[in-house]
């Protein structure tokens, strides 16, 4: 009986453990990935937030951008830059990997391996991105925006809680 439970324990462990997020960039394989945070962003008038995912590869990593549009025409283009709390700034080129489905678009970007180790020893501040669109679009809707990462909207002075995401610490686990 006790080796019965024993194994069944072991079993809910390795099923747990092996419950890590996954990351495919167009059909490619799988890559390891952190969960998907959701950044605020104040300025961007159609939703407020961005969904961020980073994912470990065989030559750096993969950053995934995905945010809601008001437009079909509208796509996260141009380079992106990401801001670590240590004010170290880490500049993605635009390589034009791009998917848009349900109201959504998402442009990938390619961290070097130098970047990746930045990424594993400081936690993410802020990404700055650029969404275009057609002349028909909102001008609210397009433009340059700032995410924060930040895990709650608003807080009070009391809470002495950590309110950014641990990106450090998910990416030097991948």
């Amino acid at each position: 009986m006790n080796f019965k439970l024993s194994l069944l324990l072991l079993f809910f462990i390795s099923t747990f453990a092996s419950a890590q997020q996954t990351m495919s960039v167009k059909g490619s394989a799988p890559y390891p990935a952190t969960q998907e945070y959701t950044f605020i962003c104040e300025k961007y008038a159609y939703s407020g937030e961005i969904n961020v995912q980073i994912a470990k590869t065989e030559k750096g990593g993969i950053l995934k951008l995905t945010v809601s549009t008001a437009s079909d025409k509208a796509k996260i283009a141009g380079g992106v830059y990401v801001d670590l709390t240590n004010a170290d700034v880490i500049a993605c080129t635009d390589k034009n990997v791009k998917e848009s489905a349900d109201g959504k678009t998402t442009a990938y970007y390619y961290f070097t391996p130098a970047e990746w180790l930045k990424l594993k020893k400081t936690d993410i501040y802020a990404i700055r991105f650029i969404i275009a669109g057609g002349p028909d679009i909102s001008g609210n809707l397009t433009g340059h925006f700032t995410a924060y990462s930040k895990v709650k909207y608003f807080s009070t002075a009391f809470d002495k809680t950590k309110k950014t995401f641990d990106t450090a610490k998910e990416i030097s686990v991948l």
